[in-house]
């Protein structure tokens, strides 16, 4: 079978046709073996047979296109090449197949076909010798070819040499290449580097045909020549820091890919190093603490052992960038100037005096202490009011970055601790990726609606932001993704919230409390032409020379079109103004006082009329271009606005409502800010019954029995009466107390006073006054007890037309926080007890009362 001179192939061998590419002696190949000729052949000869003859078999290429393969025998082609299986694979899925891998040996030419069935079987003529060394210096030993021959084999070296030369010899499988090329006999480098190179199937096929040593060196030569110029058109392209990469050449072990034997990596190993070299840079430049340099250095560490293809490559390589991004020590210097930030304060925004002394108080107190910690503010009030737009205002004030974090309907604790790095998709918590898009350790983050966190399965997310705004933790606040301690003490941290009702006690207590109340008319007037209308003016594409709207045109529509605590929906109906404006503008109209666009909810026949009182005006014979008036701004008056609002929305209905007994004002406290609430009853006959209606609470249900107890206790004091005219007014008596709206959920401890007096009221047969309204806790002796949300109430009452408020007499202190202009406008009744309230509340005193005139306490017009 072999010896020192060569080695001699079977005479006769089973042929494997093959779709897949052409086998070179030389290379390895994979040949996927589907159908039944070959099937036969592997399991018959190659599963079968025993010895080394059994598993030479036959490589022959096949033009015929696979999908018109037939059970007749393709024409064979005549020249192919003796392989060695090296490996058989079987499988049944997705159908029966086997997998093979052939190392060519050497040339053959088909002699004559011996049997078609069950597989090919043909008597071959060896073409190629194959020569055995036993060492490189045999080969070194052996005579090379002269003449054209030994030119054309010298040139083929060199080609092959300068190929190898053009890669990074760095790589291992380059360095085998290399190694490779001096020591195979110059006889086989033809068929070896074009199964390596970028070759077509066809130009392999003609290097197979090529019996001659002399024309497989031509037909080879012109195909190393070309990989070469393409090799050096690719570094001509390449990026300039990547101008000194090599190429690398993807050779399998023991052989070649059938294929795409010949494959470019992009990302050598060099970039690689270089990658990993500059992020050591970046976190040893990033000045860290000392505990999270070591936990990066350890990562890094851990990285340069890693290959590419690890899952945890990038995971690594991901946490290795957010901490060197982390402002670990950047920070912004605050502007100091106080009497700048007050000036800058001022113009954003309107009142908020509280607010505004508190920042001006912190940046005093810096001045004094650079190492002061942030302040945690909480600012608590009804929408609308300006909090979160403080928020932005403070931080421009202090030349800080700014932030914003909306917690409304959070429900995972790892939205603010984060997630730990064992979970797939994990990342870090929302404190720690805003500051790493800010870029400073030292920001204003706005923690929105504070108050609306949820609680699930996945945690409690209040409970997690104990830390983050705890002044005395925050210091060390650690990150499950990070798990390193990062320094949130220079933070400064500014929650919003409309209640405090629903944040966790704890949580509460580690904030500072700001109430942001509600704006009065006379505020919102002012709001509305410093910012809303500038605003909206912009926002629509006009300006002041083309629409102007009076104080007077505001503050009918803050009164007749809005009732609430902040400014949204004074703002929204500007902008409705803006809009129907901007339609004429845009037709090249002008509108005068009395005439305006319609908006879209205006009615067709306004809009007709208004065209026909246009359109009358104009002299006969004269267009409408014409005869229109010269250009002048559009001026909103009260029929303007009423074309383009609609009908009024809110009415001064108090005085309406109580024009029969058994109806009075109360005033209540809601997170969207201080309402009024009329209270009416009713009684009939019945067997004594109370019965309450309104959605309402256990505590104001509670409060209907204790005015009901009292007033029947007080009933001969106060000569109330029932239907028959008994002394006890429920005796025979059924009585009815009603809430309105009954769709609002009402709770609470501050209608006691208004029950009583209600049921007063209805007893007695007397008109409340109309221009009362009330509010107060009672206790069964008749007490008022103080309630909150005073300054809430008063502005609601105020907005409501209102002359005349009763609070509880240790409520007297709330009175300060009531703007000025507001108190001047209303009466202050301050009531210590019952007696005094109904006092107040009818006009003349109420009967019974040995002195009433002088009972209550009357702040008047402070």
């Amino acid at each position: 079978m072999s010896s020192n001179s060569g080695i001699q192939i079977p005479s006769r061998l089973p042929l494997l046709l093959t779709h897949e590419g052409v086998l070179l002696p030389g290379s390895t190949m994979r040949i996927s073996v589907e159908t039944a000729r070959n099937m036969h052949l592997v399991k018959n000869r190659l599963l079968k047979g025993t010895s080394l003859k059994s598993t030479i078999i036959g490589v022959i290429p096949n033009t015929r296109d696979p999908e018109y393969d037939t059970e007749d025998l393709p024409t064979l082609h005549s020249i192919g090449t003796a392989g060695l299986a090296v490996q058989v694979v079987g499988s049944n899925w997705p159908k029966p197949h086997y997998t093979l891998l052939i190392t060519g040996l050497c040339r053959f030419r088909v002699a004559q076909l011996l049997k078609e069935g069950p597989f090919p079987l043909a008597e071959v003529e060896q073409l190629d010798k194959l020569e055995q060394y036993t060492s490189p210096d045999e080969m070194s030993e052996a005579p090379g070819p002269d003449g054209e021959l030994g030119e054309l084999s010298q040139r083929f070296y060199q080609a092959a040499v300068q190929l190898v030369g053009m890669l990074d010899m760095s790589v291992p499988v380059v360095a085998k290449l290399r190694r490779l090329l001096d020591s195979l006999p110059r006889e086989t480098l033809p068929d070896v580097l074009a199964s390596m190179i970028h070759t077509s199937n066809k130009e392999k096929l003609q290097v197979l045909d090529a019996v001659s040593l002399e024309e497989r060196f031509k037909k080879t030569l012109p195909l190393l020549t070309r990989q070469i110029e393409g090799l050096k058109l690719l570094q001509k392209t390449r990026k300039p820091r990547l101008d000194d990469d090599k190429r690398v050449l993807a050779v399998r072990k023991g052989g070649v890919l059938p294929g795409r034997q010949f494959s470019l990596d992009e990302e050598g190993d060099d970039e690689d190093g270089d990658d990993t070299a500059v992020l050591e840079r970046k976190v040893k430049g990033a000045n860290m603490p000392e505990p999270a340099l070591r936990v990066c250095l350890k990562e890094l560490k851990r990285l340069k052992k890693m290959p590419q293809s690890m899952p945890e490559y990038a995971l690594t390589r991901n946490y290795l960038d957010l901490m060197v991004e982390l402002p670990w020590s950047k920070s912004t210097t605050d502007c100091l100037d106080i009497r700048a930030a007050r000036v800058l304060l001022d113009s954003d925004h309107y009142a908020m005096e509280k607010l505004k002394r508190r920042v001006l108080e912190y940046l005093a107190v810096r001045q004094l202490k650079s190492t002061l910690k942030g302040p945690i503010l909480c600012f608590v009030g009804p929408p609308g009011v300006g909090k979160t737009s403080v928020g932005r205002s403070i931080a421009r004030t202090l030349g800080r970055e700014f932030h914003r974090i909306a917690l409304g309907g959070v429900c995972d604790q790892s939205d603010i601790r984060g997630h730990r790095r064992t979970y797939v998709g994990s990342m870090p918590g929302r404190i720690i990726n805003g500051l790493k898009t800010v870029g400073v350790n030292n920001p204003v983050f706005l923690l929105d609606e504070v108050d609306k966190l949820g609680k699930s399965l996945q945690g409690d997310p209040a409970s997690a932001l104990l830390e983050v705004l705890d002044p005395e933790q925050n210091h060390s606040f650690t990150d499950h993704y990070l798990n390193v301690a990062f320094d949130l003490s220079q933070v400064l941290f500014i929650a919003t919230a409309n209640s405090t009702a629903t944040i966790p006690p704890a949580l509460l207590d580690r904030m500072e409390v700001l109430q942001v109340q509600g704006y009065t008319q006379e505020e919102k007037v002012e709001i509305a032409h410093r910012h809303l209308i500038p605003h909206q003016l912009e926002q629509h594409g006009l300006t002041p020379q083309q629409l102007q709207i009076p104080q007077d045109t505001t503050q009918d529509i803050i009164s007749k079109y809005t009732r609430e605590a902040g400014v949204r929906s004074l703002e929204r109906k500007i902008g409705a103004i803006c809009r129907a404006v901007a339609v004429k503008v845009a037709e090249g109209h002008n509108v005068t006082k009395s005439e305006a666009a319609p908006a879209e909810s205006v009615p067709q026949g306004a809009e007709r009329s208004v065209c026909r009182g246009r359109r009358a005006e104009e002299p006969d014979g004269v267009s409408a271009d014409m005869a229109a008036p010269p250009d002048m701004p559009i001026v909103i008056d009260h029929i303007a606005l009423k074309d383009i609002l609609g009908p009024h929305v809110f009415e001064m209905e108090v005085s309406e409502r109580l024009t029969l007994p058994g109806v009075a004002v109360g005033l209540a406290w809601t997170p969207l800010g201080g309402e009024i609430m009329f209270v009416e009853a009713s009684r009939m006959e019945g067997e004594g019954q109370l019965t309450l209606t309104g959605q309402l609470g256990d505590v104001m249900k509670e409060s209907a029995h204790l005015a009901m107890s009292w007033l029947r206790s007080n009933a001969k004091t106060y000569q109330l009466t029932n239907l028959v005219g008994g002394s006890d007014p429920l005796e025979g008596t059924d009585i009815h107390l009603h809430f309105p709206a009954g769709a609002v959920t009402k709770d609470g401890p501050s209608a006691g006073v208004t029950m009583v007096t209600v049921l007063a009221s209805l007893f007695s047969g007397r008109l409340v006054r109309s221009d009362v309204a009330m509010t107060g806790e009672i206790t069964l002796r008749g007490l008022v007890l103080p309630v909150g949300g005073i300054k809430d109430k008063v502005l609601a009452a105020h907005r409501a037309g209102v002359k005349r408020v009763i609070i509880p007499k240790r409520n007297e202190k709330d009175l300060e926080e009531i703007p000025a202009n507001v108190r001047k406008e209303l009466d202050f009744v301050t009531a210590s007890n019952l007696d005094e309230v109904l006092n107040a509340a009818f006009d003349g005193g109420f009967p019974g009362m040995s002195n009433p005139l002088t009972l209550p306490h009357i702040v008047s017009k402070l």
